[in-house]
């Protein structure tokens, strides 16, 4: 099938108003978009259902080793969370067990735009967290000393270098950390353009096209069933984000996770006060390449009660203790709808779900942005003249230890997993498609996969408390 490119691929466009999504008004990223192949193959090596950044990727390096290859994607290339992060790819203060991908997947950072000719944004700008909490400045020393052994270039700051690293900030910071090596990318263009590297590679890509489900021969996946049809297939990766945990299960598979709501925005050009990224105990900027910043504001995260939540809380009990005074919890419609919802069995031949929510984007919590401003303001006294552009929420997919499940399943032969990134799968997700593609394959992985394995999930590992987000 020969390939489709679209000549605006990185005019970014507001994703199409779609049923289930709030992206409307100044709601939403502006995402980069792929134009979709014309229709379905009959038959691939290989599907990869999800086109997030893990996905695309997937999809990139299945199609580089010469595997045919089809990516499914509900919505749009990005549409969730992939579009919806902070854009930072770090090694710094990330779990310990995920530093050898990590560190792969900096270099894939640095190498993936010339090998596809695209733009993803990505830039080694370092990552400056600074803190006025002295427990938490031990934290962040322990973790330096512990990734010590994996070189990823990290080190403590005094005060005064942490002053020296937020010039124009009256901050009484009594120190901080900081990873020059470290560096972030635009989350609106990387999946995108990632994309259209493996459509030039051989892969083709179906938008606006939702998996129902598969079918089995000899109790191996053999069929992906679609709303426009079926492919035939020996192998299916689901990197489907929030939604995985529902295909897992509606195919007999236990996938434990749990879903935190987040709202970031960006805002108007404003001053350069940090090229990278920058962690304050109030708020993370994080500069973008046309001079305007993505803003976070501390103390974020939305836990929805849900009955897959519920299901599972045994198993997330020592995060929810870890997590806890970063979380508001409240009760809201997503307990009987979305990716969390109280769904069995459906039928493979008539819509589902997947069809209602093409972009799963809950509302945005506007009520974060003008204290987010002030604090901003008041520790930036340049930017006091920002305004939020645009205000988007996401859906942040987890698991128990907070580290993904990059798997076959064995369970179900032809099945892989890869998924549950805990809200830091953006940097780690070419890696993360890399280390999936290589499973798949059956070739030597880019790294040790145990740490990632599936079975650590259902087997009664001692999963233990999270490490370092």
């Amino acid at each position: 099938m020969s390939a489709i490119v679209s000549e605006t691929a990185f005019s970014p466009t507001p994703p199409r108003e779609v049923q289930g999504s709030a992206t409307k008004g100044d709601e939403g990223p502006l995402i980069a978009p792929v134009t979709s192949d014309p229709s379905l193959p009959k038959q691939v090596d290989a599907v990869v259902l999800g086109g997030g950044i893990a996905g695309v990727a997937a999809a990139y390096f299945l199609a580089q080793k010469g595997i045919s290859v089809a990516l499914l994607e509900k919505g749009q290339i990005a549409g969730e969370q992939s579009s919806r992060n902070w854009g930072w790819c770090r090694q710094q203060n990330r779990d310990l067990r995920e530093l050898p991908l990590m560190k792969e997947g900096m270099e894939l950072w640095d190498t993936l735009p010339r090998a596809v000719g695209r733009d993803f944004g990505f830039r080694r700008t370092g990552l400056v967290y600074v803190t006025k909490d002295p427990k938490q400045l031990a934290s962040w020393e322990n973790w330096v000393t512990q990734a010590s052994p994996y070189q990823v270039g990290s080190r403590m700051l005094t005060a005064a270098e942490a002053r020296d690293m937020t010039p124009g900030n009256p901050g009484e910071w009594i120190g901080g950390v900081f990873s020059a090596r470290d560096g972030r990318a635009e989350p609106a263009l990387a999946a995108p353009a990632l994309a259209e590297g493996a459509r030039a590679l051989g892969a083709t890509i179906h938008q606006n096209c939702a998996v129902r489900g598969l079918d089995t021969t000899g109790g191996r996946v053999s069929v992906v069933i679609t709303e426009k049809g079926r492919i035939n297939t020996g192998m299916v990766l689901c990197a489907a984000g929030a939604w995985a945990s529902m295909f897992c299960r509606r195919h007999g598979i236990d996938f434990p996770q749990a879903g935190i709501r987040s709202t970031v925005f960006s805002t108007t050009p404003g001053a350069a006060v940090a090229e990278g990224g920058l962690y304050t105990p109030d708020f993370t900027l994080t500069r973008r390449l046309d001079g305007s910043y993505i803003v976070a504001a501390q103390d974020r995260g939305r836990l929805d009660v849900t009955l897959q939540g519920l299901r599972y809380a045994r198993q997330f009990w020592p995060m929810f203790q870890e997590r806890r005074s970063d979380l508001k919890i409240r009760a809201s419609r997503t307990f009987f709808d979305g990716p969390e919802a109280p769904i069995g069995k459906w039928s493979f031949d008539s819509a589902t779900i997947f069809e209602r929510h093409r972009v799963f984007a809950p509302p945005a919590d506007r009520s974060v942005v003008a204290p987010a401003l002030r604090r901003v303001a008041a520790t930036y006294p340049q930017l006091a003249g920002l305004r939020m552009a645009r205000i988007w929420s996401g859906w942040i997919d987890c698991t128990p230890d907070a580290i993904p499940v990059i798997s076959p399943v064995e369970a179900l032969p032809g099945f892989f997993l890869a998924a549950g990134f805990s809200g830091h799968g953006f940097g780690i997700g070419p890696a993360g498609g890399r280390l999936a593609a290589d499973l798949m394959a059956g070739d030597t992985p880019i790294v040790d996969p145990t740490p990632f394995r599936y079975s650590r999930m259902v087997d009664g590992t001692d999963l233990g408390r999270p490490g370092m987000m």
